[in-house]
């Protein structure tokens, strides 16, 4: 029998809206990693992974590393977590429920302004977890898979694509066991997954009205980063884009605010499990 379980949410607005805690009665869904550094940052400090989910925006890769969203303070507005940047504002409201829970976003910014932004969902899953999507989604791998592959990585390309869910024969759906490898691709054109781990699921869907692209972001770390220290981390990330870095995008890799400034969109999150009791 499959049960929908209420998630309960915890956010940490001093530092960056970070989603510390994604809970069930049943589990925790994110993968957490306390560094001290972090409470320290400030705009243009190098990333620090704490874990977690991250709002990145207006980038993911690239300049800001992992976006300007992470290492600025967010205020609160009424029900609203808002956030003031140069260039954008960002509005999120986080509604829970006994089925789903819902994130809804508003960004105001000047009309054709160009962002990428993505849910950066580090999730704590085992070995065993898999990640659901429809098959042959058009699945975009970019230079670090190079060495995975058995063909040469073309000279100037940003990214080659096949489809889900083993792109040039790199099967990405597997969540595990770690191998000393590290892959970051893009599920194109795709708004919703599930991973399952075990009994478990968790269920990601995207959606906006506005003509932007949809994606989700696959960051598969199984101990192969970084170099010096490597560790696990799995990143399952919806997404407005189809590429990790802004500045390589094309004319339709990502999201522009449209004439009358402002661009919305909805994450909805639900979790189920077959366990018969709770622990």
């Amino acid at each position: 029998m499959v049960t929908t379980l209420p998630l309960t949410l915890h956010t940490d607005l001093a530092h960056g809206g970070r989603w510390t805690s994604l809970r069930t009665s049943e589990r925790e869904w994110l993968w957490r990693r306390p560094d001290p550094a972090r409470a320290t940052v400030r705009p243009g400090d190098a990333f620090v992974d704490a874990g977690g989910l991250e709002e990145c925006i207006p980038t993911v890769r690239g300049v800001p590393d992992h976006g300007d969203a992470w290492s600025r303070p967010w205020q609160r507005d009424a029900d609203t977590d808002v956030l003031q940047c140069p260039d954008f504002v960002l509005r999120r409201r986080i509604e829970t429920g006994p089925v789903a829970l819902r994130a809804l976003y508003e960004l105001h910014a000047d009309p054709g302004y160009r962002f990428l932004w993505a849910a950066h969902a580090l999730l704590d899953v085992t070995p065993g977890a898999h990640l659901i999507a429809p098959d042959t989604t058009p699945t975009r791998l970019f230079p670090e898979a190079a060495e995975l592959l058995d063909r040469p990585w073309p000279s100037g390309t940003h990214h080659l694509t096949g489809p889900w869910p083993a792109p040039h024969g790199l099967r990405l759906d597997r969540l595990g066991p770690d191998d000393g490898t590290a892959v970051g691709a893009i599920l194109t054109d795709c708004a919703s997954v599930t991973v399952t781990d075990g009994p478990d699921t968790l269920s990601m869907a995207l959606h906006t009205d506005a003509d932007v692209p949809v994606s989700v972001a696959l960051w598969r770390n199984l101990r192969g980063f970084p170099e010096s220290a490597p560790y696990r981390s799995i990143g399952v990330e919806p997404m407005l884009g189809s590429v990790f870095d802004l500045a390589e995008a094309g004319p339709h890799d990502a999201a522009t605010v449209p004439p009358g400034g402002t661009l919305r969109w909805e994450l909805t999150i639900t979790a189920t499990t077959t366990r018969t009791s709770t622990p």
